[in-house]
């Protein structure tokens, strides 16, 4: 099995800094998607489990620094700020917010690319610790984001794999309906806890024993959903 490029996300509103980024972070092997607001980058980071972040802070509909917030709410993927500010004030208050680096524009392709790189081993570094969940017969990888099925590689789609790896990061606690709505969907869908519960069904059907008598991914009635660390013997909704 090859070994899947390294994903960038630019969230840049100034299409020819995108076009910049993205020719560089291609030659040197990552695959690039692009979204020129905050809306569509939040959006593209939930979908799409980005490798990283390259995060402009002056975007047209929000403010860049709510935007890491946001991500930091639920993703420790790594985040670089692009800004033309370059105060030691700022500085700090965005790497305390979460930026793992800050550079100022403009930059060389070679600096920010290093600098990619460095976040990324620190990243995986810090990661390799709990880089691998176990859920029962379940190994939930969050690096390479493969999931097996006693022992055997499973195939998930891409929503299936993310209500998986929010309720493995939340190993034995429940996640509540509104939470896993909100990291899975967005606009009107959001709201609708059919989708929700349809999309419990389907991974159900592929990592339960018996899908109608779960052991693993349990309802906790009106509530949310909890993924248990082994099999129980009593069984969920």
């Amino acid at each position: 099995m090859n070994t899947p490029s390294r994903a960038v996300l630019l969230i840049e509103d100034e299409l020819k800094i995108r076009r910049f980024l993205r020719a560089g972070f291609e030659i040197h092997g990552f695959s690039v998607r692009e979204a020129e607001n905050a809306v569509d980058g939040l959006k593209a980071a939930t979908f799409n489990a980005p490798d990283l972040v390259i995060l402009d802070l002056a975007l047209p509909d929000m403010p860049g620094a709510e935007v890491l917030e946001r991500l930091r709410s639920w993703s420790n993927v790594p985040v670089i700020v692009l800004s033309v500010t370059s105060t030691e004030d700022e500085k700090v208050r965005l790497l305390r917010a979460g930026a793992d680096d800050y550079v100022v524009k403009p930059f060389g392709m070679a600096e920010l690319l290093a600098r990619a790189e460095a976040a990324l081993r620190r990243y995986l570094r810090s990661a390799t610790r709990t880089a691998v969940i176990s859920a029962g017969p379940l190994s939930i990888d969050l690096v390479s984001r493969t999931v097996f099925l006693d022992k055997r590689q499973m195939r998930l789609t891409r929503k299936e794999y993310r209500l998986l790896q929010i309720l493995a990061t939340h190993l034995g606690l429940v996640v509540t309906h509104d939470q896993l709505l909100a990291d899975i969907w967005s606009g009107n869908q959001r709201d609708n806890i059919q989708y929700l519960r349809t999309l419990v069904r389907k991974l159900r059907q592929k990592i339960e024993a018996d899908p109608n008598n779960p052991r693993l991914l349990v309802t906790e009635s009106g509530v949310g959903y909890r993924l248990h660390s082994r099999i129980e013997t009593s069984p969920g909704e």
